[in-house]
């Protein structure tokens, strides 16, 4: 179902700081469930959501190397808290600070995804847009996707240890949140 005209109009929707977007997804990141809440910012039906894989709402201005942390990160059972702009319906868009974990089966191996998302205030959005738009300028000087997300990765990684923090620690540091020890 992914629509591929959809074209980012530049118009931010927003939802309350007590809100939540709820979903969860199969091993391969299909949609298995969405709340309410993700239906309604996200403009599409709940009946054409699940299914499809979470990339449907994927914002062009997303870097590639972001969401591989992201897929790297719980693919290998660890949860991630990570800054996502993403595209809906309408070419709207909307910031959250997700948090994805894998979800476990009986036998120890992940079956699935589960990720809560709570919006992301200005200030926050303005440094990490800085970040994103850094990255995906590397990013776009190659040519294939696993080439760009390379390139990103690693100017990220080299973004990091320059400022000398984790990115969990840089997460938290713009949430204005410590990491727990």
């Amino acid at each position: 179902m992914r629509r591929t005209d959809i074209t980012p109009t530049g118009v931010e929707k927003t939802f309350r700081p007590d809100q939540i977007i709820v979903s969860k997804t199969d091993p391969q990141g299909r949609l298995t469930y969405v709340n309410s809440l993700f239906v309604e910012i996200s403009g599409y039906l709940e009946q054409d959501l699940v299914g499809e894989p979470h990339s449907v709402i994927r914002h062009p201005d997303m870097p590639r190397s972001v969401f591989r942390l992201l897929w790297d990160r719980i693919s290998s059972g660890q949860e991630i808290f990570a800054y996502v702009v993403n595209l809906s319906a309408d070419g709207g868009h909307y910031w959250v600070l997700a948090h994805v974990t894998p979800t476990f089966g009986s036998d120890g191996r992940i079956v699935g995804y589960h990720s809560n998302r709570r919006t992301a205030d200005r200030g926050t959005v303005a440094q990490i847009s800085e970040l994103y738009a850094r990255l995906r300028a590397e990013e776009q000087r190659h040519a294939n996707a696993r080439d760009a997300a390379d390139a990103g990765m690693a100017m990220l990684e080299r973004e990091l240890a320059d400022a000398g923090t984790t990115y969990d620690e840089f997460v938290w540091a713009l949430s204005g949140e410590e990491v727990a020890a």
